[in-house]
């Protein structure tokens, strides 16, 4: 369920310039975080977390996926030129969810990746609503286009939407100690 939906989650989340691509690096750069104290034995007895061997490599994946990621946001800041596509998003949503059940950090994803859980959710919310009662709750589902059809500029919704992605993986860092 975490594997696939965050697939799903992130290619929701696809589709202005550059607004899927930075909370992906943002969750990478965390979680290669998570990996590297979950992977330790000694910060994992620290922090009151479980250990589990030899996921500290996965650190160097997401390193390798924060590299590629600045890359691709090269050619995809506005106007793209380069587009991540159903093929990008499902991978690095899987990606990401692999690593957090690798890391038995599910929960802590779903923190992480709260972007992308919003994005969901009015997804959700709006089909749930307007089967129910034919009216709609936001102009357009995913929410990044129900603030494009109020006016918002493309650069504002995603620049906007990158602020809450760090705002939700200092909470889930936060986590790790607060346990």
């Amino acid at each position: 369920i975490v594997i696939v939906g965050f697939g799903n989650a992130l290619n929701l989340t696809d589709g202005l310039d550059g607004l899927a691509i930075a909370p992906v690096m943002i969750a990478a750069g965390t979680f290669g975080v998570i990996c590297y104290l979950v992977g330790r034995v000694d910060y994992s007895q620290y922090l009151g977390i479980p250990h589990v061997a030899g996921v500290g490599e996965l650190s160097t994946i997401l390193g390798a996926l924060l590299g590629a990621s600045l890359g691709f946001l090269w050619y995809n800041a506005p106007p793209a030129r380069v587009f991540m596509g159903d093929t990008g998003s499902l991978a690095l949503g899987g990606l990401l969810g692999s690593v957090a059940v690798a890391t038995k950090h599910e929960i802590v994803l779903v923190i992480v990746g709260g972007l992308f859980v919003l994005e969901t959710l009015s997804v959700m919310l709006q089909v749930a609503v307007f089967k129910r009662t034919g009216k709609r709750v936001f102009l357009m589902a995913p929410i990044h286009h129900h603030f494009e059809k109020l006016g918002w500029q493309e650069p504002t919704i995603v620049i906007r939407f990158w602020i809450i992605s760090v705002i939700f993986a200092i909470a889930g860092l936060a986590t790790l100690k607060l346990r």
